[in-house]
């Protein structure tokens, strides 16, 4: 399968037979059992990159793991060629982002994957890697088309979340909810999963609601919602970060977001 756009973007692809065996105890569903492609974009995340690559499971047909390095100011790019040559197991590739913020090294990781089901996992590890066999199985039974992580649901680690992150995740899960007509408990949860299909249905859309999104969450749940697909909240363990800062400037990305949300408001609610 070829990737989803041939652009010329320089980065490492080092291709090998996947395992085997899946999680011990998991059985997926007889559908959509292709190969899984996890983008895991990551800037200044070097000591969390082994752990990354190590926990990520074996899905479906097989795991495809795509590192995005973006801009960092630490060894994180190689660390994560050094671990992907350490592991010749495991099939990956790594390259460097084109432009700036975690949104666009999404949709470059997308770009080059060759799975049928794409995966955002966030290199922090906030979200463990070894609850994503619970969002396959979730899209490969048909539960939804558009899984979302919700972290807000079970009780977090003491430092997992500060308390006007936690406000601000609240306020926009509101407002979600009330633009799109469905509840959305958890926007800015970092790791999302749908098909490749109903992907490029999001991106060929992108320019419907702006492209200035930071993140890639509200520009992915939004298109979600305009192309009517079904969203399915998934609780997750969200988990204190043990490596490193967070790449998040709350007051400066909480505008960009409101932002986004004043213009969807008028693309939804006050469209001609």
């Amino acid at each position: 399968m070829q990737p989803l756009a041939g652009q010329a973007l320089a980065f490492l692809h080092i291709r090998h037979d996947p395992f085997s065996g899946l999680p011990t105890g998991f059985s997926p569903p007889q559908k959509k059992t292709g190969l899984v492609s996890v983008v895991i974009p990551a800037r200044n995340e070097a000591g969390n990159i082994e752990n990354a690559l190590l926990r990520t499971p074996e899905m479906g047909a097989g795991t495809e793991i795509i590192f995005v390095e973006g801009n960092s100011t630490d060894n994180t790019w190689e660390s994560i060629t050094e671990a992907i040559a350490r592991h010749p197991e495991r099939r990956c590739k790594a390259l460097r982002q084109p432009g700036k913020g975690k949104g666009d090294a999404v949709r470059a990781g997308f770009a080059v994957a060759e799975g049928d089901i794409l995966m955002i996992l966030d290199a922090d590890l906030t979200m463990p890697p070894e609850t994503l066999p619970q969002f396959f199985e979730a899209i490969a039974s048909n539960h939804g088309e558009f899984i979302n992580g919700v972290r807000l649901v079970y009780p977090q680690e003491k430092e997992a979340m500060r308390f006007f992150n936690l406000v601000g995740n609240k306020f926009f899960s509101l407002a979600f909810s009330w633009l799109l007509g469905r509840p959305i408990k958890d926007t800015l949860c970092g790791t999302k999963v749908l098909s490749r299909a109903n992907y490029l249905k999001i991106a060929a859309n992108r320019a419907y609601f702006g492209d200035f999104d930071p993140f890639g969450d509200f520009d992915l749940l939004f298109g979600a919602a305009r192309q009517n697909l079904k969203i399915v909240d998934l609780p997750v363990r969200y988990r204190e970060r043990t490596y490193g800062e967070t790449n998040i400037s709350r007051w400066r990305d909480g505008f960009i977001l409101l932002r986004m949300v004043l213009f969807a408001l008028n693309r939804i609610k006050f469209k001609p």
